[in-house]
């Protein structure tokens, strides 16, 4: 079936199957940013935006985004090199598998919740799984972020 979405600012129209998950029709239309990692949706490396909220792109069905605005960490290269910097700076980037999804959880976390505090930030981040980091200086990372 065709659907037609707005893709990082970007209408396009994508051929996908009534059972396929966006995480694999975004993939396929060379977002590769997007990735696969537990298929249970607890992992987070799938999340994108869809309509300005975190989502898990591999527990939504691709045609459930019709007419939708979808973004990935490619339509937020600032935002996202910003936040980058800090997590450089606090020594919380380890492999970067993790990444795209985790970055996209805070960025969408800034714009959600004003001033949080810490246990806020962590509920915020449930679900988002790195296997390098104790999460302390991603905490750390996140807290400085959120202060500017």
């Amino acid at each position: 079936m065709k659907i037609e979405a707005t893709i990082n600012n970007k209408k396009i129209q994508m051929e996908v199957a009534n059972d396929e998950f966006l995480v694999d029709a975004l993939r396929r239309y060379g977002y590769s940013s997007v990735k696969r990692g537990c298929d249970t949706g607890c992992c987070g490396l799938c999340t994108v935006w869809i309509n300005e909220r975190p989502t898990l792109s591999c527990s939504t069905l691709a045609p459930t985004v019709q007419g939708k605005q979808i973004t990935t960490i490619e339509g937020l290269q600032e935002e996202a090199k910003e936040f980058a910097s800090f997590l450089v700076k606090e020594g919380a980037e380890q492999c970067g598998f993790c990444s795209p999804g985790f970055v996209m959880t805070v960025l969408a976390m800034k714009r959600e919740l004003e001033k949080p505090t810490e246990e806020e930030i962590q509920h915020y981040l449930v679900g988002n799984l790195c296997r390098c980091t104790g999460y302390a200086g991603q905490l750390r990372a996140i807290k400085k972020y959120l202060e500017v």
